[in-house]
């Protein structure tokens, strides 16, 4: 078996690091973001916790990669363009996690505790699910597996797809030049990600490679006169970590066994889109656009607002 390092490990120190460095360029400059004591705190607490599944439940994934890799019989080997495509194609892979983590509910429960910062600065990188095991979605690698890709070059290349996607959670960093813009992610892609604006809903899911989201239609630039408001729809308004965690696993729960509904309905509750509700008594970011678009009727076919 391929032995490769354990990059996001290994970076740890790296993260502390520029976290310190970015915070000082705020508190001296003013200019960068906003930093509050205790949502840097739970960040960094929810990163903690995320190792901590990682190593308990790890092997979970891990032992289903390898069943596959039993099965498959083919193997790409270990050459430097097999990793470097397994890394694109792994990042693909990612985009549609990532996609699906934004509309399907399930998995929503999962990701929800990414984006329920109201701040936007490195520690809100570290600000990781503990119940990524739970929804399963080692699936999508599957066919990585089946490909040849060996599961350790895999795991590897996700753990270099993490490395990069620390750096682009600050407001540090305005915009890049072009070239770097039109084809990877950057911080003015992903603050747009975060962003709870109606333009900027289910936008911009790319980890390394925004040419996803432009191929798929998923992409929003970021507009000067639209600034990203971070957080989510509803904010929880919390900082504790048991909450921010769990707290949309238990809303579906009582969804799900809540009285008087169909089978159907439950199944919707538990896989649909985040906000949707048999009564319509909320909205889903699809509805949140179309209101917005009542309202502001001028922004129809604007940069988000291009299919209302």
């Amino acid at each position: 078996m391929p032995d490769y390092p354990k990059v996001v490990q290994l970076a740890v120190p790296f993260f502390i690091g520029l976290i310190l460095l970015e915070f000082l360029w705020v508190r001296i400059t003013g200019r960068g973001g906003r930093f509050e004591t205790r949502d840097a705190l739970t960040s960094l607490i929810m990163g903690a916790g995320n190792i901590a599944e990682g190593l308990l439940l790890g092997f979970v994934g891990w032992t289903f990669l390898m069943w596959l890799w039993a099965l498959t019989p083919l193997d790409l080997g270990t050459s430097w363009w097999v990793v470097a495509l397994c890394f694109v194609l792994d990042d693909l892979r990612y985009y549609w996690v990532h996609r699906l983590g934004h509309r399907s509910r399930w998995v929503w429960a999962s990701h929800v505790n990414h984006h329920s910062s109201q701040h936007y600065n490195l520690t809100t990188a570290l600000r990781q699910t503990w119940t990524g095991t739970v929804t399963f979605m080692v699936i999508l690698r599957a066919p990585l597996v089946l490909m040849g890709f060996h599961p350790a070059m895999i795991v590897f290349v996700g753990g270099l797809n993490l490395l990069y996607q620390f750096w682009i959670h600050t407001e540090a960093i305005t915009r890049l030049p072009r070239w770097i813009e039109a084809v990877m992610n950057t911080p003015s892609h992903h603050r747009v990600h975060h962003g709870r604006n109606p333009r900027y809903l289910d936008a911009n899911y790319a980890g390394v490679f925004i040419v996803w989201d432009r191929l798929f239609g998923t992409f929003v630039p970021e507009l000067d006169e639209d600034k990203p408001e971070y957080g989510l729809v509803h904010n929880i308004g919390t900082f504790n970590p048991i909450r921010v965690a769990f707290h949309e696993w238990v809303a579906l729960f009582r969804d799900v066994t809540r009285r008087g509904i169909s089978m159907r309905h439950r199944l919707y509750y538990a896989f649909a889109a985040p906000g949707w509700r048999h009564d319509n008594s909320r909205e889903d970011a699809a509805a949140i656009k179309r209101a917005y678009l009542e309202r502001h009727p001028e922004a129809r076919g604007t940069p988000g607002f291009e299919q209302g």
